[in-house]
């Protein structure tokens, strides 16, 4: 596989309302047949001193060599502020790559789950495409960097991490390099959040049935830039359909109903930018199943809350999850109702003329029948049978009426006919 088809076939660029986006674990395999050769080093900026916001921009040059007998593809990736919980917009940061003694180069800003990257190919080529630098040879570039006006304030550093979108790299062949931020500010801002299991819900007997959980927040340092906006996510196992969860959160001393979004997840109230100088809050939840729920038995639940400081954006300062187990309360069972044993009365219809008719042709018609040992069982008015005796008798009464019923209708047709005579 060529180094510019391992490339696109795993880290794939896509322009989306002119913001490149790309995954920050695309790496391909290795180009070439062998180890990886490169290294990458980083001068000195220039000039020397911290970045301010808005303010002048600073260079230095960016070197890769590769010592090896065979020329290798090189595809360079410049990562900003890797691990820290501040997110970054594309126009937070200025970003520009010159050729010093490289082929005609070309360069953008990309952005992925709040992570800043900066990336240059060849000019006039897709941005997938990359350079080779030669056996025994290197390739040199200058890149210029600064802040925008915007960059976030809780953020009193920038650096920079240079890697390449491929395994093109030796080991350690990577660099970085850091910029302050001025104005210094306060301590960066942090947040760390944790879960802390409260029991059954207030009423509930059960912990399964309903859980009662507090959310922890941990700030330090200055404000963050604008209110905090937390999301939670209720994940089931696979084989879980519909689990209707619901959430309440304590909101002025009650419980609350959180309505989920599109996406199933429950938005909790904001909270405020610099916790109005308390270093630790907390919100109160309540997690259950719904009445539409399929599951019967209890069930592993994952909550997990994402804080983030841009309610469109997923892109979290910080997480944190919990595990435990729901159940919908158990239905009450009710026994079905057991037939009467007792067998009802025949109804007497009065003054119906087909009655009297077919109780007549049932006493003439019976006669000639034999019936069984023990008497002739009558018929009963319910088809239920409700003991453990055979069903003998049962079928047998039917019989009997079934052969009245034919015996009457027999000597009325007889009847007819000797009417039609006579007249």
């Amino acid at each position: 596989m060529s180094a510019r088809t391992a490339i696109t076939a795993t880290a794939v660029v896509a322009a989306v309302a002119g913001t490149v986006l790309m995954p920050l674990s695309a790496y391909a395999a290795p180009a070439t047949g062998g180890a990886p050769a490169l290294r990458i080093e980083l001068g000195a900026p220039v000039p020397s001193g911290p970045l301010t916001r808005g303010g002048a921009t600073e260079s230095f040059d960016l070197t890769v060599t590769n010592p090896s007998d065979k020329a290798a593809p090189f595809h360079p990736w410049l990562l900003g502020n890797i691990g820290s919980p501040v997110a970054l917009k594309t126009t937070d940061v200025v970003f520009k790559v010159d050729e010093i003694n490289a082929p005609d180069t070309a360069s953008f800003i990309g952005q992925q789950d709040g992570g800043w990257q900066g990336v240059f190919h060849p000019a006039g080529k897709d941005a997938s495409a990359g350079f080779e630098v030669p056996a025994g040879g290197k390739l040199k570039w200058k890149v210029t960097v600064g802040l925008g006006k915007g960059y976030p304030v809780n953020s009193n550093a920038f650096e920079l991490r240079a890697q390449t979108l491929g395994k093109e790299l030796a080991p350690g062949g990577d660099a970085s390099i850091g910029f302050k931020a001025a104005p210094a500010t306060a301590p960066a801002a942090r947040l760390s959040t944790h879960f802390e299991d409260n029991g059954s819900c207030d009423g509930a007997k059960d912990a399964s049935l309903c859980k009662q959980l507090n959310l922890w927040y941990r700030h330090e340092g200055a404000a963050f830039s604008s209110d905090l906006v937390t999301r939670l996510t209720v994940r089931f196992p696979g084989d879980v359909k519909n689990p209707d969860t619901q959430v309440r959160v304590m909101v002025g001393g009650k419980w609350t109903d959180v309505h989920p979004d599109r996406n199933g997840d429950f938005m909790l109230p904001k909270m405020p930018k610099d916790f109005d100088g308390v270093s630790a809050d907390t919100f109160a939840l309540q997690v259950k199943l719904g009445p539409k729920t399929r599951i019967t038995r209890p069930t592993l639940v994952t909550l997990q809350a994402g804080v983030a400081l841009d309610e469109k954006k997923v892109e979290y300062i910080s997480t944190t999850a919990t595990d435990f187990k729901l159940a919908p309360a158990k239905q009450a069972t009710t026994k079905p109702e057991q037939p009467k044993t007792e067998q009802s009365k025949p109804a007497k219809p009065a003054g119906s003329t087909t009655t009297q008719v077919s109780q007549t042709a049932s006493s003439s018609a019976v006669t000639p029948v034999t019936a069984p040992a023990g008497g002739t069982p009558q018929a009963s008015g319910s088809l239920a049978h409700t003991g453990s005796d055979s069903n003998t008798g049962l079928y047998a009464g039917l019989a009997a009426v079934l052969v009245a019923l034919g015996g009457a209708a027999a000597w009325l047709g007889a009847r007819r006919r000797g009417g039609a005579t006579r007249a």
